[in-house]
């Protein structure tokens, strides 16, 4: 992937499973992507699933995913159309999850306070930047095996062309 542009929804601190994808629906949607994508953040903003739009990123603060391990709290993002979350920090297991299905999980704290909701940025994965506000903010790279789980859309697609 190379340097592509998305509109950011901003979020604070310590967002966790339950607000991404709510528990309630846990075991009342079968993994449907339409109805798991309906959902996303309802319980946090209302306006999301309805306007969320594919290639739109999610910046948010510290913590991001914390709470249980509820692979929904992705994929959910995912069927959304959401690209890449930018975080201050991410809980381990949802960072996994992430990569695991193909959402980009980048931490870089100063993107955190110089976005805001409605304004675009530019991810640029070839060199590891990050284009807002007229400023270029460095992240770290992912190991070249988690690039490739990333580039195939997650770890099942990257298995299958494995064999």
């Amino acid at each position: 992937m190379t340097k592509t542009i998305h509109r950011v929804w901003k979020y604070g601190d310590n967002i966790n499973t339950d607000v991404i994808f709510p528990g309630k629906y846990t075991y009342t949607i079968n993994h449907d992507p339409a109805q798991l994508a309906r959902h996303a953040l309802e319980d946090l903003d209302p306006a999301f699933a309805a306007q969320a739009q594919t290639g739109d990123v999610i910046v948010a603060g510290r913590n991001f995913g914390n709470g249980s391990s509820r692979e929904q709290a992705v994929t959910c993002l995912v069927q959304a159309g959401l690209r890449a979350v930018i975080a201050h920090s991410f809980a381990r297991i949802y960072f996994r999850n992430a990569i695991n299905n193909g959402l980009l999980a980048i931490e870089c704290p100063p993107v955190v306070d110089c976005v805001e909701t409605g304004e675009t940025l530019a991810i640029d994965t070839t060199a590891h930047e990050i284009h807002a506000d007229g400023r270029v903010f460095a992240f770290a790279p992912l190991p070249v095996a988690v690039q490739a789980i990333l580039d195939a859309g997650g770890i099942v697609p990257w298995l299958s062309a494995q064999v």
